[in-house]
Order: C-alpha cells, then sequence, then structure tokens
C-alpha cells in the first residue's frame, strides 16, 4: 500500500491569513490527510511558514524589527491560528529553517555542475541613498496605467499590470523613501529553464493527465508560452545565501536566492526538519529520495499552480537526482468577498484570526469546504455562510443528534435503550446509508470535496427522515419497545456520523463521540458494508447529553457581521 505525502501551499510570513487562503490549499489538505489517516493509509502531512522575500523584510522593517525576530514572531501566530483550525500537520516548519538552508544550496550546487545554472549581468536600480541594489517590490511610485500612487515595481496591485521597476511615475525607494535612484549593471544566477523544457513538458504529459483541469491548463499554457531563464538570485539582506564553496563572488556581495526558488524545497526541508526535531529516530529521506512508494499530493491555489507544475519540477529534474515529484495537483479557484478579492493588503474580507474569534472553527471547515472554490471562483457573503450553518449544521445534524440524545434520556435514562430487534425501517435506513457513505468516501478519494459535502449531508439527512417516518415521540405512546428501537438506531446513527464527519468537523465528531461511554471505541473509520448493521452501540451502553453543537446565526448576528467586515454589496473584483 502506497504512503501518502500530502504538502499544502507554504502561507507567506506576512500578516494573518484569510479565508480564501485556507480554502485554497490548508484546510483541503488537512481534510485529506484525516480521511487518509481514518481509513488506515501512513500519511505524513507537511507545511511550513514561506519566510524569505522583500516583504518580509518590508514587514519587519514597518515594525521596527530583526526580520529574523519579526518573522519568528509571525510563524508562532500562524502556527496558532491554524491549530485553532484544527490543522493536523505532522509537521509545520519555516523556510528559513538550517534544513531548507543545506537542501536549496544542495539543489543549486547539483543545477550547476549539471550545466542549468549561468551567471549573468543585468540592469538593475540602485538607490544611492540606501547603498544597495533595490529587488522590484522595493521599487514604488505611480502606476502609469491607473494613477494609483503605491504600485509596486512588479506588479501594480490595483489594476493587476506587470510592471517594470522603470515604468513607475515618482519611483522611489520602499526603503527610505529617496529618490535618488539610478540603474547599474550587476550579476545575478540565472536557472536555464530553457534548455529543460522538452524534460518537463515529457514529464507533465506522463504524470499530469489525471490532474484536475485547473492544474493541467496553467502548467500546459506555461509551457506553450515557452519557459524562459529565470534569475534565482536577489540582493537582499534576508534569505538563503548563495554558497561561497561554488561562487564565491556572488556570496561575498550578498547574494541570496529567490524566495520561489527555496520555498517548494522547504517541503522537503521541512520534512527534514520532521525528523531531525523529533526525539525518536524518523527518516525523512525515504519520503522525498527514490521514494517509488510514494503518492505525493499538493494542495494550492491557481497563482502557485506555475511554479509548483513547471518551475520546481524543472528544478528537481535539473538535478539529475531522484527527488520525489508530485503526482497530483488539487488546485482550486479563489474564494472571494461579495464578488470582490479578498485582500491582505487592503484588509478585505474575514481573516482567520477574526472568524475563529466569532465562531468555532467547525462552523467555518464545514462551510469552506461544502463551497469549495473546485470548478469556478466562489463568493463568500454572510447569507450564504449563514445558511450553510443553520440548514445544514444546527438543523440538520445538530438538531438530530439533541433530540434523539435528549428525548431518549428523558424517557429511557441514561443507557442506550434496547427495545426491538431491528425490523424493516432499519434494513432499509442500513442499505441507504451504506450507500451514501460509499458515495462519501468516492468523491473523498476522488478529493471531490463539494461533492463530498453534499453526500456527508444526505448522511446526516437520512438520519432525520428515518426519524421522521418512526416519530418515537408518538410511537412510546403506543409501543415503548418500538420507540427504544428507534433511539437506539438513531443513536448508532450518531455514532457513525461521528466518526465519518471527522474531516471536516473534527471538534464536533469528538464531542458527538465522546457521547458514548464505550468500553471499547477503537475504530477509525467504517466501512459501507459495515454500516449496514447499524449496531456500533449495543444496549445499556451510558451516555451523556453533549452541549448543542451548533448554534443558529441570528439576523442580528448577521447585521452586526456586516456591519464590521463589510458586505451586503458586490464588490468590484
Amino acid at each position: 500500500m502506497a504512503r501518502h505525502l500530502i504538502t499544502s501551499a507554504l502561507p507567506y510570513i506576512n500578516g494573518i491569513k484569510h479565508l480564501g487562503n485556507m480554502v485554497g490549499s490548508m484546510l483541503p489538505a488537512d481534510v485529506y490527510a484525516r480521511f487518509l489517516r481514518q481509513t488506515g493509509r501512513e500519511t505524513l502531512f507537511i507545511c511550513a511558514t514561506d519566510e524569505h522575500g522583500t516583504p518580509a523584510e518590508l514587514g519587519a522593517k514597518e515594525l521596527g524589527l530583526p526580520v529574523d525576530t519579526f518573522c519568528a514572531q509571525q510563524h508562532d501566530a500562524q502556527k496558532a491560528i491554524y491549530e485553532g483550525f484544527g490543522l493536523s500537520f505532522d509537521y509545520f516548519g519555516r523556510s528559513s529553517s538550517p534544513e531548507n538552508r543545506e537542501i536549496t544550496q544542495h539543489f543549486a550546487r547539483q543545477l550547476q555542475k549539471n550545466g542549468f545554472i549561468e551567471e549573468r549581468a543585468i540592469r538593475q536600480v540602485y538607490s544611492l541613498t540606501d547603498g544597495r541594489f533595490l529587488p522590484d517590490r522595493y521599487i514604488v511610485g505611480t502606476c502609469p496605467h491607473c494613477g494609483y500612487d503605491k504600485a509596486r515595481g512588479d506588479q501594480c496591485e490595483n489594476c493587476t499590470r506587470v510592471l517594470d521597476p522603470t515604468d513607475l511615475i515618482d519611483a522611489r525607494s520602499a526603503i527610505s523613501g529617496s529618490s535618488d535612484l539610478e540603474v547599474r549593471e550587476t550579476k545575478h544566477l540565472f536557472l536555464l529553464q530553457s534548455k529543460l523544457q522538452g524534460e518537463v513538458e515529457a514529464w507533465i504529459d506522463e504524470h499530469g493527465k489525471d490532474w484536475p483541469i485547473l492544474a493541467s491548463s496553467i502548467a500546459r499554457k506555461w509551457l506553450t508560452e515557452g519557459l524562459n531563464d529565470r534569475a534565482i538570485t536577489r540582493d537582499l539582506d534576508w534569505g538563503v545565501p548563495v554558497p561561497a564553496d561554488t561562487w564565491p563572488e556572488l556570496a561575498a556581495e550578498g547574494k541570496v536566492f529567490y524566495v520561489w526558488f527555496d520555498a517548494p524545497v522547504e517541503y522537503i526541508g521541512a520534512t527534514k526538519e520532521w525528523a531531525d526535531q523529533a526525539p525518536e529516530s524518523r527518516d525523512w529521506k525515504s519520503w522525498w529520495y527514490e521514494a517509488d512508494d510514494v503518492r505525493y499530493t499538493q494542495f494550492m491555489g491557481k497563482d502557485n499552480v506555475p511554479f509548483h507544475t513547471v518551475m520546481f519540477p524543472a528544478t528537481q529534474l535539473g538535478t539529475r537526482e531522484p527527488w520525489k515529484k508530485v503526482d497530483y495537483v488539487k488546485a482550486f479557484n479563489w474564494l472571494n468577498y461579495y464578488g470582490g478579492k479578498f485582500s491582505t493588503s487592503q484588509k478585505r474580507g474575514v481573516f482567520t484570526h477574526d472568524a475563529l474569534e466569532l465562531l468555532p472553527a467547525d462552523y467555518w471547515r464545514y462551510f469552506m469546504m461544502a463551497n469549495a472554490p473546485e470548478s469556478d471562483d466562489t463568493s463568500f457573503t454572510w447569507e450564504l455562510f449563514s445558511s450553510t450553518v443553520n440548514k445544514d449544521l444546527a438543523d440538520v445534524l445538530g438538531n438530530f443528534v439533541n433530540r434523539v440524545l435528549s428525548f431518549s434520556r428523558k424517557r429511557f435514562g441514561d443507557d442506550v435503550p434496547a427495545g426491538n430487534e431491528a425490523g424493516a425501517a432499519e434494513s432499509e435506513l442500513g442499505r441507504q446509508v451504506s450507500e451514501l457513505l460509499a458515495e462519501y468516501e468516492r468523491h473523498m478519494e476522488e478529493m471531490q470535496f463539494r461533492k463530498a459535502a453534499q453526500a456527508l449531508r444526505a448522511l446526516w439527512s437520512a438520519g432525520n427522515s428515518y426519524l421522521e417516518a418512526k416519530a418515537p415521540w408518538l410511537e412510546i405512546k403506543t409501543d415503548p419497545e418500538g420507540a427504544a428501537l428507534t433511539l437506539r438506531t438513531a443513536m448508532n446513527l450518531i455514532h457513525l456520523y461521528s466518526i465519518v464527519s471527522e474531516p471536516f468537523i473534527p471538534a464536533s465528531a469528538a464531542a458527538m463521540r465522546s457521547a458514548f461511554q464505550l468500553a471499547d471505541d477503537t475504530a477509525t473509520w467504517v466501512t459501507a458494508d459495515e454500516a449496514k448493521s447499524l449496531s456500533f452501540i449495543p444496549a445499556g451502553t451510558p451516555f451523556t447529553v453533549p452541549p448543542v453543537l451548533f448554534a443558529k446565526i441570528t439576523e442580528d448576528d448577521l447585521a452586526a457581521y456586516r456591519e464590521r467586515f463589510g458586505g451586503g454589496e458586490e464588490t468590484a473584483a
């Protein structure tokens, strides 16, 4: 049986992430990893903060902190939020780690050895006031296209036009604000992607044919346009340094590798961190090197696809070493906010720390996966959010759990009642539940998360339909033993729900499962065939009634959310 390696796109260190970042990579990766573990597959789920590059230096400068201190604080803040969302990383590392530095430099040396790195002179903006070359993002000015006065030297965030620093009007240094700039010649390392294009194309032809259309089409678009040689070093103070044993002159000048060169290597680096920091012996390399028994799945938003499907595979191929390359790329479109983009810089939309302040993580987890932007962009609105929570979580699942356990306790006490033997209604329910569970498993295996959420909701609804048909509140008046059977069957459904719902709503699943004081409750999954019997909880098992799983979102709540975060009108994209 294959081992499963899962990575989600590294969240950038600069700032708390919004819900769009969460649903585009880390959350679906967690749902899938949980499912694989529960169904008996050996799984390693790796992520890390992406800590190098211009925004990290600028973020640290803005707060008056050394960049390493800034990154350490931001890493801890993000890690706490992801723990709050119940993300089950086996390890959440840092791209500034010694392990990533070591492996990144190894990759660079191998590429140089094999003729895929070349030193070239280029012309770049130099700040006389700062005494340094400025990467594109260190240059700000007015966009010549839309007039936005805070456009960066690589792109205008307002109109999204790609720019060159020399395009900017009134260009100035983002460090000092000085406009005393000139263009000078400097040397950088270039990855010769043009020499690797054929190999990348052949690799995608072989491995990318089963990828989602979104991922494969983006990769092929880049290949069709042709792979250009790309500068992989920058003039920054913070980053993986160019190794002096291979490029002494550039190392003496303080060159560091481009963040998009070292960030994907951190998937490997973080796995080595996972091994190095464990008290017991762990073999990190078998997950990445000559790892023929590993199935590797990556999760990411569509903006990250080119780097993971073209640039990093080219890097791996160029090393001429047997590094594990991705088997399946699960890419996502955008989750927008009332029709417009979430924006970290403009603080538009719901951010992850605010979300956890408002409501428990499971509300957000289920909503995002039930509305995951898989086939196209989707839009977050408070109206859709409250409708999903109220209908699916509060009415369908939460209400079922509460009324079954409360009614049984009121009429039969604190133990699961015995009652009659199962009859035709229970047999039909078992058949239906088995079919729905098989459908749910199929969608999870295929990573079709919206369809999986629909199948899970249908499982919950089956319990409600059974309860309404049997009506134990009426049945108990004429047939107490029949009512006991109905409630015992419903309690078995609750236990089933507690197991199979865990990938989506882990905290609520744990609360449902802990309601029953079973002597031996070690099942990690229930197969479709096993589900038919609905006999997991024997009569006489003590139980408790947990607190209400999901509170409904009221109109007053909605009004408060809109006032705080905006919403109610479509926002221009």
